[in-house]
């Protein structure tokens, strides 16, 4: 047995997740795990809550979402592995790692894209996208939630950082894609990739001395209690998704899976409403509890990132003007 096929053994054991992934969900009910890292209470969480609602009134009780927040089930790379081997299991993620699928769509992570959150959605709801979303859905990737608002990502770091130079030697966890590990290598610091799970202790223990994320996810994980410094960078307008796997997906009759979906969208409409009302009132607790709130001159560091859309040669030809285009 290989490495990774060991990984995904265990990772399913310990979960305990079953389901055959031969025949069809029952037509009288279908169960739905949805995982991500963020803790109960954080706005991500209440957006699921909210879709668990929608779900089931919408189904008469015939779909249920049980939601395990924390990582419960594993890492979010665990959990995609297992929902493309055809588990009912839904993850967050968003298209710096789909962009390990289909890389063209990683193009939408990048740093200082845009200011303009609908324009930005609007490219998930159009034709470029959909050609996307049917070749990850080949690929046994199933986007379930194409437009959660996941928040703008900030730095909350040990020192301040104002200019590119305070950044310089700045260990930043930051999750593992290359889209995000480039951008902070660009900006001058050192990006160590870990599990959102892990980076608490990694903090405290002075193993990274920043964390980047928006607020909602720094104030939710608590990081403010091991760095004073909310550096506001805003370098990446952070939409998000839930995937699954088109091995469980293909299994639901028509009328579920559109309920499904519509719901979603609904569940991702109102993450949309609630992130956008949420940020001044973290910062103000932030305040509250020590935190400096450093407001960053962007350009610069928007200039030392702009090369780094350069470095992808897997692209289609002349994508990001593309998309800046659409972005007009």
């Amino acid at each position: 047995m290989t490495t990774t096929l060991k990984r995904l053994a265990g990772s399913l054991l310990a979960a305990g997740l079953a389901l055959s992934i031969h025949g069809h969900a029952s037509a009288q009910e279908v169960t739905i795990r949805v995982a991500y890292e963020n803790n109960p209470g954080e706005p991500l969480d209440q957006v699921m809550k909210h879709w668990q609602e929608l779900i089931a009134e919408r189904s008469d009780g015939q779909i249920a979402l049980e939601l395990y927040p924390s990582s419960q089930l594993g890492s979010k790379q665990d959990v995609t592995d297992q929902a493309i081997m055809g588990l009912n299991v839904v993850t967050i993620t968003d298209v710096g790692f789909l962009a390990d699928y289909e890389p063209d769509v990683g193009v939408l992570f990048g740093p200082y894209l845009t200011d303009d959150m609908d324009k930005l959605f609007a490219i998930y709801d159009g034709e470029w996208f959909a050609e996307k979303r049917e070749s990850l859905r080949q690929k046994g990737v199933h986007i379930v939630i194409p437009n959660l608002l996941y928040g703008t990502r900030h730095l909350i770091s040990k020192r301040p950082v104002r200019t590119p130079e305070d950044m310089r030697g700045l260990k930043v966890r930051v999750p593992n894609n290359i889209m995000q590990i480039r951008s902070f290598e660009a900006m001058g610091a050192t990006p160590t990739p870990m599990p959102l799970g892990e980076t608490f202790s990694a903090l405290a223990q002075g193993v990274i001395d920043g964390v980047e994320n928006p607020v909602s996810v720094l104030y939710g994980q608590r990081f403010h209690e091991e760095a004073k410094y909310l550096n506001k960078i805003g370098y990446i307008t952070n939409t998000a998704m839930f995937v699954g796997g088109e091995a469980f997906f293909s299994t639901l009759s028509e009328p579920h899976l559109q309920i499904v979906h519509e719901t979603g969208y609904e569940a991702g409409l109102y993450s949309q409403q609630l992130m956008t009302s949420l940020d001044d009132e973290l910062i103000g607790k932030m305040q509250q509890e020590g935190v400096e709130i450093v407001e960053v001159d962007t350009e610069p560091f928007r200039a030392l990132t702009q090369p780094v859309y350069a470095s992808f040669p897997e692209w289609s030809d002349g994508l990001y003007e593309e998309i800046q285009g659409q972005l007009q």
